[in-house]
């Protein structure tokens, strides 16, 4: 599993499934906040994302400053296993942001 920080807020799923998907065959991903809603103001979006081929792992983690829409991506793995839920995704997001500044 992977995390993807510092993605733009217009980025959709559809674009990330396209980014990656070309590195391998993805069999989850999810991109928070999932509330699309013009009237709460979002600074990013966070990603996580699992491939069906653990190996594609070291691949996809050099995509990491590659920019897209309007920014450079972070990718970082995800140590515990399994694509949290929502709540949990964004506190993970939130610290991995922390740290890097």
């Amino acid at each position: 599993v992977i995390q993807i920080t510092n993605i733009a807020p217009q980025a959709t799923r559809d674009q990330m499934h396209s980014l990656f998907g070309n590195i391998g065959k993805i069999e989850d991903l999810r991109l928070y906040p999932s509330i699309r809603d013009a009237s709460v103001q979002i600074k990013a979006r966070c990603c996580f994302l699992k491939f069906i081929d653990s190996d594609t792992l070291p691949l996809a983690l050099h995509m990491t400053n590659t920019v897209f829409i309007d920014r450079a991506i972070i990718v970082q793995p995800f140590v515990n296993g399994d694509l949290p839920d929502e709540w949990s995704g964004l506190e993970f997001a939130n610290s991995a942001q922390a740290r890097s500044e």
